[in-house]
């Protein structure tokens, strides 16, 4: 039962808000769900002890239903309780402290492009899964996330890997460290906020199929019946998936293409590429040719997405691996240039799709 928990196993995330004057009166519940704090965070509020805390403040609670409710500054305040300008909003989110007995730690230098106490970013290499499977059970991201977590004396935390990629491609990709900014990245993912851009080399079959310019791919994709890894475009039964893309100048054969995803479905640049004659060199399940690479050039390059907590806006890159960069006649600085161009250009038609 609730009342015997034991809450010395949960582990918080305490937040600090400040009331102000255009705050004052609202109910903690509504200010609480204003900054997208989801249901099942504030259904805690209702069952552990001292979630909630006020301090400070000079004005009195208001009646509720007639009556004046005492609310000691520092105990534990229900979500009804209204505030006042001046008093400090004290939430903290707790959690299950769950030892990962099945999880194995393996050591692993992770590239960390940015981490606070509620996000860490990485830039995963090509070839990690991000969750451990049966042929991969100790060469995962989460394997390497929880060595970097007990090496530094951290408590473990629930891996929560908001945009998942391909155990073949490389780049970025957002970990929530709580509950909270969990749930709010994964409804920010399902609303299609978080932009993802990537970007990956394709094949020219000939001298007169090269890639060109901007476009976009809209075809159906599924799940081949005789496989469970493998997708096709399947005009039937398919999800809808819609890919953008801009080829940039060609070298030897391969083009170096910026995309950015509408939909987020499995495999869904590789599926897209191949269907339009344009496929990905070194793909093991869709175009086996390793003559000039031996991976999956595909790439997790930039993203643009608001900080679950702070609402700061975040803008992070991850460099074009060496393997594929070497490939393009282009420059670090050059591909970002151009990422930044195609993102602005992205956004406008957009913005005029909407208008029109």
């Amino acid at each position: 039962m609730e009342k015997d928990r034991d809450y010395s196993k949960l582990q918080g995330r305490t937040l600090t808000f400040h009331i102000a004057r255009t705050d004052a009166g609202q109910r903690i519940r509504d200010y609480l769900e204003h900054r997208r704090f989801p249901k099942a965070v504030l259904s805690q509020f209702k069952r552990n002890p001292g979630n909630i805390t006020l301090l400070k403040g000079e004005a009195p609670s208001p009646f509720i239903d007639g009556k004046m409710p005492v609310f000691p500054y520092g105990s534990h305040q229900p979500l009804f309780r209204r505030m006042a300008e001046g008093e400090i909003l004290r939430v903290t989110i707790l959690e299950e402290k769950k030892p990962s007995l099945q999880l194995t730690p393996v050591p692993c230098d992770l590239d960390v492009v940015y981490e606070d106490e509620d996000i860490l970013v990485v830039n995963k290499p090509a070839g990690m899964s991000i969750h451990p499977s049966i042929r991969h059970y100790e060469d995962s991201l989460a394997n390497a996330l929880l060595y970097r977590t007990r090496s530094r004396g951290e408590a473990d935390m629930v891996f929560r890997c908001i945009n998942r990629l391909d155990k073949e491609t490389s780049g970025l990709t957002i970990l929530a460290k709580n509950m909270l900014s969990g749930a709010i990245l994964s409804q920010d993912v399902s609303e299609h906020k978080i932009q993802r851009t990537y970007v990956a080399l394709v094949e020219n079959p000939g001298e007169g199929e090269l890639l060109v310019g901007r476009g976009e791919v809209d075809l159906p994709i599924g799940r081949a019946d005789d496989s469970a890894i493998f997708r096709c475009i399947d005009h039937e039964r398919g999800q809808k998936a819609l890919t953008y893309y801009q080829a940039l100048a060609p070298k030897d054969g391969l083009s170096p293409v910026i995309l950015r995803l509408k939909t987020g479905r499995t495999h869904q640049i590789r599926v897209h590429m191949k269907a339009i004659g344009h496929p990905l060199p070194g793909d093991y399940l869709y175009h086996p040719d390793y003559q000039k690479i031996h991976r999956v050039p595909l790439h997790s390059a930039r993203l643009v997405f608001t900080h679950p907590i702070t609402g700061e806006r975040m803008d992070l890159f991850a460099p074009l691996p060496r393997e594929i960069l070497s490939l393009t006649d282009l420059s670090e600085e050059a591909l970002r240039e151009q990422i930044l161009i195609f993102s602005k250009l992205f956004m406008e038609s957009v913005d005029d799709a909407k208008e029109g």
